[in-house]
């Protein structure tokens, strides 16, 4: 069928005969498309003449992404934009990047160096899980536990990925409407946060997913990209806004050194 062609390869060409699940193959370049169109999204016009497909198949296979989360569309202005099922699939895969065990020893460092609760965590489509916690000799602690999950939107280790990650608006709605109970935080103060992530290095929550706790989350990058982050946990009467930058110093110090090679922090 004429409308089943794409802009790369005409009809009865080896590409377009290559594909034994037609479906599939054009639900896969619809992604490509879409991701081609970076953090400013694409019209489904725009999509539609990228792929020389018709706008109602297109639509189509847009809706069965959309239902996975693997494309998401501001419902400003109509555009889509990769969701965050198709941005966590490079940090699931890395997440088996034996993470843990590399990078232990800076969390047993960072955790000396701040006597606090330190977390290693990755993001796992719209949540964190917590890969490693160092805990400090405290009497009194913050429980937390390997294997955890918590939402990305409201934790800073979530907030230090998506912000380094140049999440485009679209996903960020992902993200955000994926937050249960549902209204807890909106886009404009998540936005806002990872916006404020990127300006100092840092991502923080205070109060957000326990009371009484406040976390401050560094992203770890390879390359430009956020592969995992590590997390500073504290009482918030305890994490002021001093205090935070005296541990974000603290994190630039001791972890650059203990970082396995291809990993560093973001520029200072």
């Amino acid at each position: 069928m004429a409308e089943e062609t794409s802009g790369a390869g005409a009809p009865g060409t080896a590409a377009a005969a290559a594909s034994p699940v037609e479906s599939v193959d054009r639900a896969l370049r619809t992604i490509e498309a879409v991701a081609a169109a970076g953090p400013a999204g694409a019209s489904l016009a725009d999509l539609s003449a990228a792929l020389g497909v018709h706008k109602t198949t297109v639509h189509r296979s847009l809706a069965a992404l959309r239902h996975r989360d693997y494309v998401a569309q501001d419902p400003g202005t109509g555009r889509y934009g990769l969701g965050p099922a198709a941005l966590g699939l490079a940090d699931r895969y890395f997440a088996e990047d034996d993470l843990p065990a590399r990078l232990h020893g800076a969390l047993v460092a960072l955790c000396a160096a701040t006597d606090e609760l330190v977390h290693l965590g990755v993001l796992s489509g719209a949540q964190v899980v917590y890969l490693d916690k160092v805990e400090p000799e405290r009497p009194v602690r913050v429980w937390s536990a390997v294997g955890r999950r918590n939402w990305a939107a409201t934790t800073a280790l979530g907030r230090a990925m998506l912000a380094f990650g140049d999440t485009p608006a679209a996903a960020l709605d992902g993200y955000v409407g994926a937050v249960q109970p549902a209204g807890r935080v909106d886009v404009e103060h998540v936005a806002e946060e990872l916006a404020a992530a990127r300006r100092r290095g840092y991502a923080v929550e205070v109060e957000e997913n326990e009371p009484g706790i406040a976390c401050l989350g560094v992203p770890l990058l390879r390359g430009s990209r956020p592969v995992a982050a590590l997390s500073v946990t504290a009482p918030a009467d305890r994490m002021t806004a001093e205090r935070r930058a005296e541990v974000h110093a603290r994190v630039r110090a001791v972890v650059p050194p203990l970082l396995p090679p291809g990993l560093a922090l973001p520029p200072a």
